[in-house]
């Protein structure tokens, strides 16, 4: 049987490196948290600062070892793993016989768990620390998880040779957890790899044993149902299973903003809760199939599918209503923990710029070189530094890692539209037909090559300056990419209070004027909606209007679910007035746009 879970919220990934060591802070308080295994280096570093501060025999890997990226990312995975069950050993000591320390524990438990009911009735007794320990035994760490974004999986070279396909980025990273002794997940998200996905069939820990018991599970992040039957269903035929669907509200979230077709998070949970069977029933039968055809232990019972959600969730009434009306198994909690020392690695003085940020200062921004819009904050450091560059007539980075290096137009080994490389070329380009064009023209075109930012430097320098570690080569600054939702959160906490917050016992938000959560995301595709226009070219395509019909439909359709929902829900009936006030205005807006015309 399995164990269930202490806690019904997880800490999702966050950048390269802002969750990179979450599960030792937090995994012996029952905390799944979410570490991204793509950045090799990073991993090293902290593998190796972990390594000297626990006392613990891991020896460096140098990138001139054989396939060092896969060995880099077990080994620190390994790491983890041994401190966190270290930890929570003896953390599982100190509340057998502490009785402050274990009242701090249930007072962190949600209100709802039975084990907190018993441990508070426990605790009343003259002998609870025998009694305790018996319930202790039951409970287990949170979850170490890894996230691989799917599109980064860059060919790899060497002596100029391209190297075969198991060497690519994501792959490598893949087999690292793979080769890993971890018993747990794996988030595969940013959309489908084909190539990547079958690739998980070479090792055996993804598929099931007889017992249906699966020792590394896959977890897909995904924006609506069809994409989740599509790529499920695809790993099903290949005998792999899909333990949950992560669904994560498209523009707000952390990181890249990756919008829907004007599909708002309620609809879309709603399809999921009518639906879960047609996935569960679809992957099942395939999955069978599949696994009879490789003569490997079939499963006669469908295995256990959650559904979790994450994306702009801020208040304990939120978090429950996503809980009781969409029966999901877990609601993610991003960007609020960026102001938790004890979550996540964030240096001073970005967690100072996040505190004093207002709303208007989060925005979806076009540095990312992926070339998807990227949640940041006006005024990082980064930022900074990128303007005194421009200043002296210098653009782009040096690009050091090359993990994002997936453009081909000048290389066949690829270039990233951030370096220095690319933005010099390109810009000799513009300058070419500068005559060309209105100095309104040539200025939104040097910005759209210019924005760009080195990410992959940008997003793992807090946690370097959070540990002092040494940050070598030219100055990046850091990038951070919260979600617009941090903006309502304006003071560092405990994890403590934080957890006590999404649990409904305190309340760390001093603004109640926030919008709620479903507003807050409505709000942004109205914005989005109207940018896009906005901002399309002179020729317009019929293509375009489609698309932009079909989005503005999508979102009527919304705003209509969301009139019945709030109608017919107990829940955020405080707010139900503003809120019923706030979707006409966003209906009136959206029917007030003009949708360009294609000419005839």
């Amino acid at each position: 049987m399995t164990k269930k879970p202490l806690h019904n919220f997880h800490i999702p990934v966050m950048g390269l490196a802002y969750t990179i060591d979450s599960p030792i802070r937090v995994a012996q308080y029952g905390i799944s948290s979410v570490i991204s295994i793509i950045d090799d280096e990073i991993l090293e570093k902290m593998k190796n600062f972990y390594s000297q501060k626990f006392n613990l025999e891991y020896f460096g890997i140098s990138t001139k070892t054989e396939d060092y990226r896969a060995k880099r990312v077990t080994a620190y995975l390994d790491m983890v793993d041994d401190i966190v069950n270290e930890k929570f050993e003896s953390f599982k000591q100190e509340i057998s016989k502490n009785k402050e320390a274990l009242k701090d524990f249930i007072a962190m438990l949600p209100n709802t768990s039975d084990l907190k009911n018993s441990l508070q009735n426990l605790i009343q007794n003259s002998n609870w620390s025998s009694t305790v320990k018996s319930f202790i035994e039951t409970i287990q760490p949170g979850s170490i998880d890894v996230n691989i974004m799917t599109k980064v999986d860059k060919d790899n070279y060497q002596n100029n040779e391209q190297l075969p396909v198991m060497y690519n980025d994501a792959h490598a990273s893949l087999r690292g957890f793979a080769s890993s002794k971890l018993s747990s997940s794996m988030v595969l998200s940013a959309g489908m790899n084909p190539r990547l996905y079958s690739y998980m069939e070479e090792f055996e820990d993804f598929f099931p044993d007889e017992n249906g018991k699966i020792k590394k599970k896959i977890i897909l992040k995904v924006s609506d149902f069809r994409s989740a039957m599509i790529q499920g269903n695809f790993l099903a035929k290949k005998g792999l299973w899909v333990s949950e669907y992560r669904i994560e509200s498209g523009l707000n979230c952390g990181g890249h903003a990756f919008a829907t077709e004007g599909m708002l998070l309620g609809p879309i949970m709603e399809e999921f809760k009518q639906k879960k069977n047609d996935l569960i029933q679809s992957a099942h039968a395939l999955m069978t199939a599949a696994l009879e055809q490789k003569g490997k232990p079939t499963i006669h019972e469908p295995l256990q599918m959650k559904i979790t959600v994450q994306g702009g969730v801020g208040t304990s009434e939120e978090h429950e209503f996503l809980l009781a009306y969409y029966n999901v198994d877990s609601v993610g909690w991003g960007s609020p923990f960026l102001l938790v020392p004890e979550a996540t690695s964030v240096d001073r003085e970005t967690r100072s710029l996040l505190l004093q940020a207002k709303e208007q200062d989060f925005y979806l921004s076009n540095i990312s070189p992926l070339g998807v819009p990227f949640n940041t904050v006006k005024g990082t450091s980064n930022d900074v530094l990128k303007h005194q560059k421009e200043a002296k007539g210098k653009y782009g980075s040096s690009c050091p890692k090359k993990l994002l290096a997936l453009n081909k137009e000048f290389s066949q080994e690829g270039t990233c539209t951030a370096s220095r490389k690319y933005q010099d070329i390109k810009l000799k380009e513009l300058s070419g037909i500068r005559e060309n064009l209105t100095e309104k023209e040539f200025n939104k075109r040097k910005s759209e090559i210019t924005d760009k930012a080195c990410l992959c430097v940008g997003l793992v320098n807090s946690a370097y300056l959070e540990q002092n570690l040494e940050i070598k080569g030219e100055k990046q600054g850091v990038v951070i990419c919260p979600g617009p939702n941090i903006a309502f959160f304006d003071k560092e906490v405990s994890l403590s209070e934080m957890v006590q917050h999404i649990y409904g016992n305190t309340n760390i938000i001093s603004d109640s004027q926030r919008p709620n959560m479903f507003i807050n995301e409505l709000k942004m595709y109205v914005d989005y909606l109207k940018k896009e226009i906005s901002e399309s070219a002179v020729q317009i395509t019929h293509s375009q209007t489609k698309k932009w019909n079909a989005f503005r439909k999508n979102v009527l359709e919304g705003i209509a679910y969301y009139h019945e929902l709030f109608k017919a829900s107990s829940y955020f009936s405080n707010g139900l007035s503003t809120i019923n006030l706030q979707l006409q205005e966003y209906r009136l807006q959206l029917t007030a746009i003009e949708i360009p015309q294609v000419e005839k």
